[in-house]
């Protein structure tokens, strides 16, 4: 574990590694969090605990940006082993990523829950032991008409539609502000000013 005097919060992006993968749905997740670096002056220049992270201060807050590279389904691996090198518990990690149960480019905030049916989450929540973590969940809808599970692996895989692209990236943006608000004001504070905004 890395002592430090400086609180620290953990803030991961969910995805998979790979170009193939970059523009996919399910890549949302380190799509904001490479928005937020940007935003932040942060570099993710650096291979951690099978993660590229990098890290910055912001209000005498130490702030570790990550996104695991163990495929989305084992990324809880990844997750528990920079929690436990930084010493930060649940409740100060902060994960991004995809919902199939909120439509396109809606964002809400969550402190908490279950998985929702996503493996990344249910990774997360098994490695660490808990739940207690922040969610920021990004909407990317579900196929008009699935008819299997394998119908909803080859959505979460697919692209976002040229037409939905606008859409998508004013959901990142936002969602890359809502990591402001939460880091600044609180989750009460960030949930309140985000979780009742429509997509756009």
């Amino acid at each position: 574990m890395q002592k430090t005097t400086m609180p620290t919060k953990l803030i991961i992006g969910l995805g998979n590694p790979g170009r193939e993968y970059a523009a996919t749905r399910h890549n949302i997740g380190f799509r904001v969090i490479a928005r937020f670096a940007r935003a932040t002056g942060i570099h993710l220049d650096r291979k951690l605990a099978q993660a590229r992270t990098g890290s910055g201060e912001r209000d005498g807050v130490r702030l570790v940006l990550a996104r695991p590279q163990t495929f989305m389904n084992r990324s809880g691996l990844s997750v528990a082993r920079l929690a436990d090198r930084f010493g930060v518990p649940p409740e100060d990690i902060i994960v991004i990523h995809d919902d199939l149960d909120l439509s396109l480019g809606r964002i809400r905030l969550r402190c908490g829950g279950g998985t929702g049916g996503h493996k990344g989450i249910t990774s997360i929540i098994n490695e660490l032991d808990s739940p207690d973590f922040i969610r920021v969940r990004i909407g990317i809808g579900r196929p008009v008409s699935p008819d299997s599970e394998v119908d909803i692996v080859d959505y979460v895989l697919s692209d976002f539609a040229p037409e939905e692209d606008p859409i998508v990236s004013r959901a990142i943006e936002r969602a890359s502000e809502a990591l402001g608000c939460l880091l600044d004001d609180g989750p009460e504070a960030a949930m309140n000013a985000y979780n009742r905004t429509l997509a756009p």
